[in-house]
């Protein structure tokens, strides 16, 4: 038996100008769950397109169990019993999960689509991944985690030995990606060979024996997972030590910028107050339906309070639409940026500017020179990585996007507090460094930050006082010298909870 199921040896993979892939090497052993990382723009995209059969590599060569194979296109690695899970579901909004996991190899007899057949063995790869919905309910209606599932369903349906996760945790809650491990173990349990590609170091710490780095279209290097630091992998990954991954000043925060109090929701939240000043990054945190992202869209007018005030540099406002929320100079930076927060399909000059069109109008007319290099500058500003403001924001690797997003809430020259939601959720570890020194110089120039975030590190490196949330109420206010992880995780679980698990 082969020692390797999988190798690529010395694969380039050359696009017009740019040389995507360059002698890259990669070993995965039977059973194993091997990470591949490195920052967006690395090569595991275009890597994983090579190991599919999506692309031809110029130079290399591929075997699968110490004999040499030339897929002429994904059908070839699908026969081989290779599957990619990507992290966008490709799947069919208005099919049945059933149809969804047996397209392109559906089960007949006599030439006619045997349903019941497929919905039953469809049902029993759900069962087999605990599912908590069944194989004839529609696509459309199933959560990000539970569309993940179905896609794993799917890879499992065609018998792959080797299957591919892309980022399979980046749109998930820490109990979904508890639930995803679990999976993970369950197949690495029955001899199927994983390679997890996650920028979440959490990810590879608790499912990988080895993890390989790219970077700049080049092969770093294969280490065992117990058998190198963080620093050391951050280093292979970035090409520079990032000795101090949070850049938080030391700032004297100034004058209240804004406060809420005893602000209620009905089913979401009650009787939350908090406040941030000038110059102060303040965290919103718990787990996830704890009310968090709730609250601050409520603030800035998406959704109606109940009841509760808002003030803003000690005068009370009425927040009544977002539009109100950005005049005042309360700006919410969304979670999901490429559905709410970017227009991903326009420029990322046009993205930047929208929410001041009006500036560039004068006698009637549009001053497109005057945008463009309005556009330019902020982009500039937040040091963002593309050819020209006309690239269009779906180009852009999630770092860059989240960038144009803070160049965006720059450009409102009124603003006063910017509320990030998630703001480093799906980027890799150079691009999270670029953002935190961001709102540090934020805060330096007296914006009032309130970031809401899972990731405990963010939270306790950059935050100098912390909010906790559980079930729809503050629940502590710490400092940021006496908060620990341990703190946090006890004051947002509910008391129940904390009792079942000492039980």
């Amino acid at each position: 038996m082969a020692e390797y199921i999988l190798e690529l040896r010395g694969i380039t993979k050359i696009f017009p100008g740019v040389k995507a892939l360059n002698n890259v090497q990669f070993q995965l052993r039977p059973g194993e769950v091997h990470a591949l990382m490195g920052e967006n723009g690395a090569g595991k995209s275009t890597f994983i397109k090579v190991i599919t059969g999506v692309h031809k590599a110029e130079e290399g060569e591929m075997f699968l169990n110490g004999e040499k194979v030339n897929f002429r296109g994904t059908k070839d690695a699908q026969a081989a019993g290779i599957a990619a899970v990507y992290q966008h579901p490709t799947s069919y909004p208005d099919l049945t999960v059933a149809e969804n996991i047996f397209i392109g190899h559906e089960i007949s007899k006599a030439g006619i689509l045997n349903w019941r057949a497929m919905n039953k063995e469809a049902q029993k790869y759900l069962d087999q991944l605990d599912a908590d919905f069944k194989s004839t309910a529609e696509m459309g209606n199933l959560s990000v985690a539970q569309q993940q599932i179905v896609e794993i369903a799917k890879a499992i349906s065609t018998h792959a030995k080797i299957i591919i996760l892309d980022e399979p945790t980046a749109a998930l809650t820490a109990n979904e990606s508890e639930k995803l491990y679990k999976i993970v173990d369950q197949l690495k349990a029955e001899g199927v060979s994983i390679i997890f590609i996650s920028h979440r170091f959490e990810d590879m710490y608790r499912l990988a024996d080895r993890v390989s780095v790219l970077r700049d279209a080049q092969y770093i290097g294969t280490y065992g997972v117990n058998e190198i630091s963080n620093a050391d992998l951050i280093k292979a990954m970035v090409g520079r030590e990032i000795s101090d991954m949070f850049p938080k000043s030391e700032i004297e925060p100034g004058e209240e910028v804004l406060r809420i109090e005893k602000c209620t929701r009905t089913g979401y939240f009650k009787d939350v107050s908090l406040n941030v000043r000038a110059g102060e990054i303040v965290g919103l945190t718990g787990l996830v339906g704890a009310g968090r992202t709730e609250v601050m869209e409520a603030v800035c007018g998406i959704t109606k309070l109940k009841s509760g005030k808002i003030f803003l540099n000690g005068e009370e406002i009425k927040i009544k639409n977002p539009t109100k929320s950005k005049d005042k100079g309360v700006i919410l930076l969304p979670e999901d940026r490429r559905k709410t927060g970017l227009i991903t399909s326009w420029g990322l000059g046009r993205n930047v500017t929208l929410p001041i069109l009006k500036k560039f109008i004068k006698f009637g007319f549009f001053n497109e020179k005057k945008e463009r290099e309005t556009a330019k500058e902020f982009l500039e500003s937040v040091d963002t990585k593309a050819v020209s403001v006309f690239d269009a924001a779906s180009t852009l690797s999630g770092g860059n996007q989240q960038k144009v997003v803070v160049a965006k809430a720059l450009a409102q020259d009124n603003m006063k507090v910017v509320i990030m939601d998630e703001p480093t959720k799906g980027v890799d570890v150079g691009a999270k460094a670029e953002i935190y020194q961001i709102m540090d110089n934020l805060a330096k120039e007296g914006y009032g930050i309130i970031m809401i975030s899972s990731e405990m590190p963010e939270i306790l490196g950059m935050c100098d006082r912390i909010y906790v949330m559980c079930n729809g109420r503050v629940t502590a206010e710490l400092k940021r010298g006496e908060a620990t992880q341990e703190l946090i995780l006890e004051h947002a679980m509910e008391k129940s909870e904390k009792e079942v698990a000492a039980k």
